[in-house]
């Protein structure tokens, strides 16, 4: 299965978030921002937000002189002992600054040996999850979360996993059509937001966006009840902009 690697928001900020990383930890005593802008080619505006986003990540730290070190969250995860666990601290500690940020649920989704699979997710009483009602590995056709996945796959990804799930009708509006949901994905630009608007359960809109990192495919999903649906759009380009500490940690 091959992947179709296109770039989004997201990738090109983890980019070159990475990029400020690998010039702070070359050194040991501290950089400027003024050399770290000579050094990455960034703009100051442009640095300025990525150590935004790096500091409140716990990647970097600034000292007393101004100057910018590695922090303890970049240190935990460049460790060996207890990687996988720092992980998923790291993970969780982004996903309910997200849930907090958008008002929703969010997810994290990877599709792991040919299966929709949710690895982390953040709700709250204010924020409930989605009711697993049908397993989300044999409703990839009905979710935002799926769909997402099946577009970043190759057209022969996605008829393999057709091919193994039924598209069952899950409500009135899910689409059981292999042919058009297959011309749906195609379409599907991937700077944009997958949406599910009650296809997989009554009552519950989503939207997920890409978060492809190295050879597997990955997503990261909100999920709001439907009487908050006119928030999920700019709830969607918000977990959009904010998606790039996720794939960072995934890099790292």
């Amino acid at each position: 299965m091959a992947l179709k690697h296109e770039p989004t928001v997201p990738y090109h900020s983890a980019q070159e978030a990475l990029r400020v990383l690998e010039t702070v930890a070359r050194h040991s005593t501290g950089v400027t921002d003024a050399e770290l802008a000579r050094q990455t080619g960034l703009t100051p505006e442009r640095l300025t937000a990525l150590l935004r986003m790096l500091r409140r990540e716990g990647y970097v730290e600034q000292i007393a002189d101004g100057a910018y070190v590695t922090g303890d969250a970049l240190t935990r995860l460049g460790s060996a002992h207890h990687r996988e666990q720092a992980l998923r601290d790291q993970l969780q500690h982004t996903l309910d600054r997200l849930r907090d940020s958008v008002g929703a649920a969010v997810y994290i989704s990877r599709y792991v040996d040919g299966e929709v699979t949710i690895t982390q997710y953040a709700d709250g009483p204010a924020t409930p999850a989605v009711n697993e009602w049908v397993d989300f590995r044999s409703s990839a056709h009905a979710t935002a979360l799926g769909k997402s996945l099946l577009g970043q796959l190759d057209h022969n990804g996605r008829r393999d996993h057709l091919s193994r799930h039924k598209m069952a009708r899950l409500t009135s509006r899910t689409i059981t059509s292999d042919k058009l949901l297959l011309s749906r994905l195609e379409a599907q630009p991937p700077t944009v937001p997958t949406l599910d608007l009650q296809e997989y359960a009554i009552g519950t809109v989503c939207a997920a966006v890409p978060i492809t990192a190295g050879s597997m495919a990955g997503c990261l999903a909100l999920s709001l009840p439907v009487e908050h649906a006119h928030r999920l759009r700019q709830a969607a380009e918000t977990l959009n902009r904010n998606a790039a500490p996720v794939l960072l940690s995934l890099a790292i």
